[in-house]
């Protein structure tokens, strides 16, 4: 797994898919808001055994304790070495470039509906390198006999999937 803490989102991501597992927004980040965001991304004990993660202060006392009582052995990047998260720092990236650089974002609430919309996208549609240009869900190849190919939009028309469907 992999942590990241931005101003004011939390993204924890899978390292083998590139699956975002969770994510939260919050203005005042504290180490009890991220301990608790520990705790509803992994609610039944089904915890990563390692978590990568930057020195953020707000991974304070409450955080690391809850981390450890999870049986998870955090792993800490040197200070000031972003290549070291680098699968976090492409998604932050990703979100940046693909989706908030172009909407204007106007409380929490907006901000946690955008980002709900970009990760369906991410996870669903978006092909990764990484994965041989699959998303993180794989989709099955659909042949032509399904009909014609048509465009979907999807977060807020920023970005389309094509599928077939019948006429």
């Amino acid at each position: 797994m992999r942590l990241t803490q931005l101003p004011d989102k939390l993204s924890v991501l899978e390292h083998h898919r590139l699956r975002l597992v969770h994510f939260n927004v919050t203005a005042h980040p504290t180490s009890e808001w991220t301990a608790q965001q520990m705790l509803e991304a992994f609610p039944w004990e089904k915890t990563p055994r390692f978590l990568i993660r930057d020195r953020d202060g707000c991974y304070g006392d409450c955080f690391r304790q809850t981390v450890r009582g999870m049986n998870i052995r955090e792993v800490l990047t040197a200070p000031h070495s972003p290549w070291q998260n680098g699968y976090v720092e492409r998604l932050i990236g990703s979100i940046r470039r693909e989706c908030l650089d172009h909407v204007i974002v106007m409380n929490e609430a907006s901000l946690r509906r955008i980002l709900r919309s970009y990760f369906r996208y991410y996870e669903r549609s978006r092909t990764h390198l990484a994965l041989g240009k699959v998303p993180p869900e794989p989709r099955t190849v659909q042949p032509p006999e399904l009909g014609k190919v048509v465009e979907l939009p999807e977060v807020g028309g920023l970005h389309h999937r094509y599928e077939r469907r019948a006429a």
